[in-house]
């Protein structure tokens, strides 16, 4: 069977003969070629940053923002081509608009996910449109599921997380997440991970060499109350939570307290290498 395009990756409805939609794998390669994207669901709240590469010194510190407020209660990051990213978002506004219009309640972040996921594969099913070259993590604190963390990518599949990444340095991002103990951390012990997690994804990945900046928001509950499960002796959150960006001085201070413990990690290695 052929593993490259050979005339099956000039129309985005055509299956090559090994079962291969190519246009949604190029559209996968196009995520990963961007910065690097990830999503901390914890016990109280979601926690996403994005590493925002710094392509000119000419650019206005803060602007360009990767992570957006879909809704009062969800965010999303995105990696990948910032133009279709954009759409995304818009069309996930429209979306969370319809809801509220139609139900008087906000969104679910759950149905949020299984709609854009719809509307995303929708797009890989026509000759005349091509698939969206962006990957979405969408984290928020809803009613219903209480803190949540889905992924959309460009095939349209929806997964939910307790934590996801993607884009240049997804590889090293999931490694680190999976060494943590994700439903038990708080949201601000979340935001020193996720700054360690995009400072060593940075790291690993071929754009270490550039300047890049750290851009990170997260839900937590507003006005909401945890209530203790009796049967399991865990914390329910009830309640919507509030997207917003995490103050400016905890971000500086997760990002010290994390180039201090990778400094130590070199020192570490450097000493076991000698002897």
């Amino acid at each position: 069977m052929t593993s490259i395009g050979t005339g099956y990756d000039l129309s985005n409805s055509v299956f090559s003969p090994d079962g291969r939609n190519f246009q949604v794998e190029y559209a996968t390669k196009a995520v990963e070629n961007g910065g690097t994207a990830i999503g901390l669901r914890c016990k109280d709240g979601v926690v996403l940053a994005v590493e925002k590469l710094i392509q000119s010194k000419l650019l206005i510190p803060g602007s360009n923002k990767r992570i957006a407020t879909v809704d009062r209660h969800v965010g999303i990051a995105c990696s990948g081509l910032i133009p279709d990213a954009r759409h995304f978002t818009s069309r996930a506004r429209s979306e969370a608009s319809s809801w509220r219009k139609q139900y008087h309640v906000p969104i679910p972040v759950s149905s949020l996910a299984d709609r854009m996921g719809q509307y995303t594969q929708a797009y890989t099913l026509y000759s005349s449109v091509r698939p969206f070259g962006v990957t979405s993590i969408i984290g928020g604190v809803d009613e219903e599921g209480g803190p949540s963390l889905w992924m959309v990518e460009p095939s349209g599949v929806s997964w939910g997380y307790f934590g996801a990444a993607t884009g240049r340095g997804r590889q090293a991002a999931k490694a680190e997440l999976e060494k943590l103990d994700l439903p038990n951390i708080s949201l601000e012990e979340g935001v020193k991970h996720a700054a360690r997690i995009i400072l060593v994804a940075h790291g690993d990945n071929s754009g270490k060499d550039k300047d890049f900046e750290l851009e990170m928001t997260w839900v937590r509950l507003d006005k909401a109350a945890a209530a203790a499960d009796e049967t399991e002796g865990a914390a329910i959150v009830k309640g919507y939570g509030r997207h917003e960006e995490v103050p400016k001085e905890l971000v500086e201070e997760a990002e010290k307290e994390a180039k201090k413990v990778l400094e130590g990690d070199d020192e570490d290695d450097e000493k076991m290498a000698e002897s």
